[in-house]
């Protein structure tokens, strides 16, 4: 027998567990490596500007599908119009494919908080330490494992004593250690250039195809960092309150996650600016930015072992309240499709994460010679995902919302108690033209780039 639906007990429960699931290693870890390669203040311009408009209107769509239906990502979007069942399935793909890879990623993070903490930081700063770490198997796995029981233990709790108690916890936490580390390192000699480059756009060289490719970077990054197009928000949102304004907490979320996103990039692009001295090109050290670069930029800072742990601690935190929600959607799916209990289907989804996962932990390292179009195993995921399943998802819920069964599907769950929906008319230009549009962009971008 199916179990009764589950859901948050409280408004900011809701609000702190989507925030919680939004911020993650796509705000911390891939926002500031995007806005260090894409200009600096003319790519935060950007974001800010797609955040309230684009990000805004996908949000709203996804709380208010799942609310509307009380259903998983898979029953929400039959419910919404049988000839878009099929859509259910390919999102509900997403996450059963990041989940697995993520976690590996945040074994790693495991692994550089253990080494600083153990005071092993120097270490860290060798070039061949991040790459000697992940082409080996075991360790690698032993931390993934790790990081994907500790998710694991969160959701097996259910919706409201697991994901909403650790969320009204680990949030403030994450929030507090972000602002403390950055107001440091913006204290630092040497960190003003960094903080003008962040934070001032510069538009002297800046052409229009390079203008281009910031958009579309910025447009695939929501996505990652708003927990977009992939169930979640669909999922999250069958567990709302029906008195709860969407409006207003889709708002309230996007601020959390924009502002731990902007502080993120407060904290890494000045500390790399204070190590090379000024030097944009150290900037450019794209995703290995992280565990390759800042351990160095650390290792030059006084006291930077103990800024270094709050930092890795910091990424832990992140990476596992966005973790919790990906495996949550799973075990959602999961429970629903098969009608299981909590335990059960949380149990199933974690054999398959540790399958695939360890097929990526493999791919640098058993099977490091085998590629998928020219890709490692991991990257391979992250590519089919982020450039290809999402976007699709998202236009096709686009047309769907926009054109099948109209803006006012969506309004009407938003309006439910009375409350006016005050972007009405942002919500259908964007959902009806300029979203679609986004979305074939950034699904021939790869194909163009090849050409």
């Amino acid at each position: 027998m199916e179990e009764k639906r589950e859901g948050f007990g409280s408004r900011i429960g809701f609000i702190l567990a989507a925030a919680g699931s939004a911020v993650g290693l796509g705000n911390i870890w891939r926002f500031p490596y995007l806005a260090a390669k894409y200009g600096g203040g003319i790519f935060l311009l950007t974001y800010l500007i797609l955040v309230v408009s684009f990000g805004f209107s996908l949000m709203v769509t996804e709380i208010s599908l799942g609310r509307k239906t009380g259903k998983s990502v898979i029953g929400a979007y039959k419910q919404a119009d049988k000839r878009f069942g099929f859509l259910g399935p390919v999102a509900a793909l997403v996450p059963f494919i990041i989940t697995p890879y993520y976690c590996v990623i945040g074994g790693w993070v495991i692994k550089y908080l253990v080494t600083f903490a153990s005071g092993q930081a120097q270490s860290a700063t060798d070039d061949g330490y991040f790459g000697g770490f992940i082409s080996q198997f075991g360790e690698p796995s032993v931390y993934f494992i790790i990081f994907a029981v500790l998710t694991a233990a969160v959701v097996i709790f259910g919706v409201e004593k697991g994901i909403e108690n650790v969320s009204k916890i680990l949030m403030p936490v994450l929030v507090v250690l972000s602002i403390g580390i950055a107001v440091y390192t913006m204290t630092l000699p040497g960190a003003g250039a960094g903080v003008k480059y962040y934070i001032l756009p510069d538009f002297k060289g800046f052409t229009v195809i390079k203008f281009m490719k910031t958009i579309v970077a910025a447009m695939g990054q929501l996505f990652y960092s708003m927990s977009l197009a992939m169930g979640i928000m669909v999922t999250y949102g069958s567990y709302m309150r029906k008195q709860d304004s969407i409006e207003k907490s889709t708002r309230q979320i996007s601020f959390f996650d924009t502002l731990i996103a902007i502080i993120a990039g407060l904290i890494i692009v000045p500390s790399v600016f204070i190590f090379s001295g000024g030097d944009e090109a150290a900037l450019n050290a794209g995703p290995g930015l992280m565990f390759v670069t800042l351990p160095k930029v650390f290792d030059s800072m006084r006291g930077g072992h103990i800024a270094g742990c709050a930092f890795f601690v910091l990424v832990a935190f992140a990476a596992l309240t966005s973790s919790v929600s990906l495996l949550e959607t799973m075990v959602s799916i999961i429970t629903e499709k098969f009608g299981l209990k909590r335990a059960g289907s949380t149990a199933i989804c974690l054999v398959i994460v540790f399958v695939m996962g360890m097929l990526s932990v493999m791919g640098y390292s058993n099977l490091s010679e085998v590629t998928i179009f020219g890709y490692q195993i991991l990257d391979f995921f992250d590519f089919i995902s982020n450039n290809i399943m999402m976007p699709i998802v998202a236009l096709l819920t686009c047309i769907l919302i926009g054109y099948i069964v109209k803006p006012k599907y969506i309004e009407d769950e938003t309006t439910l108690n009375g409350e006016k929906f005050r972007s009405k008319g942002l919500y259908e230009i964007m959902t009806k033209f300029v979203c679609p549009v986004f979305m074939i962009i950034i699904l021939l971008t790869p194909f163009i780039a090849e050409i």
